[in-house]
């Protein structure tokens, strides 16, 4: 079962702080890091395999429950690899999907049957997207029909370790570690150390800087240019909303990002936050207004759900510096594939 809109806000205020609930929750979450520990032990010392792919892996996730911009971070990197000469492919989870089997995101396919971050990253990226819970399996049939694929990259796949790889991105947004501890009392699916046994660290919108071992890079989402839902081809800017009565809703990782954004444009609106990943049914949409303003994400679940005007707004990441060059160094400098995931689980182990 998914997290409530309520759940989920509770959640948050418990894992900002260490109150009474938090501490009621931290046996708990002890108990899950003592066995997410000894779980990266067992791969480290093999008494659980690790398997290498034909072509190097690069993979993107976090420490955090929740999303923290991996996606729109695994977009920029299929983009900029493909600009270097390199045919990369992605596989991915597929949160939310109605089952776990092996899937290509292909033309016809929906939220329900893909998730809705493979579905965005196949539209955009214009690279061969696989789903499945086993992310080795997911890659070998991505493979098997894409054998000029020459790179794997891994939508948030930190801690599926049964996955050998090259490289390792941790994001960080500006939530941070909120108050670091372990799940359910705190958003950790890991220690924070993890983060120092990364490639690359990268801070999304994060606002300061980040002591680290490795290096760091940031990210910053862009956009100004909506989209009409129901006909892409349309388009509008900002003044053309300006004097609308607009709400905004947001089922992604941080919905307040998305509304600090839009208030950053200059537009004032009613906002409406959702749990990451939320189905939306009209009930949700109960509300008078000229316009509704929304994600990309948010948009694949919106398809006859409302009938007023419905502007979506694309954003693109910028990274500085070139994280895709220092990817390819990693890539091109390794004497075999999975040096550095290695390395990066004994690191956390």
């Amino acid at each position: 079962m998914r997290p409530s809109r309520n759940s989920n806000e509770a959640l948050t205020r418990i894992w900002r702080g260490h109150g009474l609930a938090a501490l009621l929750l931290l046996p708990i979450g002890l108990i899950f890091f003592l066995i997410a520990g000894l779980r990266r032990l067992a791969f480290r010392r093999g008494w659980q395999a690790v398997e290498r792919l034909p072509v190097p892996v690069v993979v993107v996730g976090n420490i955090l429950a929740g999303g923290a911009g991996k996606t729109p971070l695994t977009l920029w990197l299929a983009q900029r690899l493909k600009a270097a000469g390199r045919r990369p492919g992605i596989v991915s989870r597929g949160y939310g999907r109605s089952n776990d089997s092996i899937k290509k995101v292909g033309a016809g396919e929906t939220v329900q049957t893909v998730g809705d971050e493979p579905l965005l990253l196949a539209r955009r990226s214009g690279c061969p997207v696989f789903v499945g819970a086993d992310r080795v399996a997911a890659a070998r049939a991505l493979l098997a029909e894409h054998p000029d694929c020459d790179l794997i990259l891994c939508d948030d796949g930190l801690q599926h370790y049964r996955l050998q790889r090259d490289v390792e991105i941790a994001v960080v947004d500006r939530r941070g570690l909120m108050n670091g501890w372990p799940l359910p009392a705190g958003p950790l699916r890991e220690p924070a150390s993890r983060l120092d046994a990364v490639d690359a660290l990268v801070l999304n919108d994060a606002g300061r800087s980040w002591p680290s071992p490795v290096p760091v890079f940031a990210m910053k989402l862009e956009g100004a240019r909506f989209n009409r839902l129901n006909d892409p081809a349309q388009t509008c800017e900002v003044a053309d909303l300006a004097a609308l009565d607009l709400h905004a809703v947001a089922g992604i990782g941080e919905p307040q990002r998305f509304f600090d954004h839009l208030s950053a444009l200059g537009l004032r609106f009613t906002p409406h936050a959702f749990p990451d990943h939320h189905d939306y049914v009209a009930g949700d949409l109960s509300f008078a207004c000229d316009a509704l303003l929304m994600t990309e994400k948010d948009a694949l679940k919106f398809a006859g759900l409302c009938d007023r005007p419905i502007w979506v707004l694309p954003v693109e990441a910028r990274i500085e510096p070139d994280l895709a060059h220092f990817v390819l160094e990693k890539i091109d400098g390794c004497a075999s594939a999975g040096n550095s995931g290695l390395s990066a689980v004994q690191g956390a182990a």
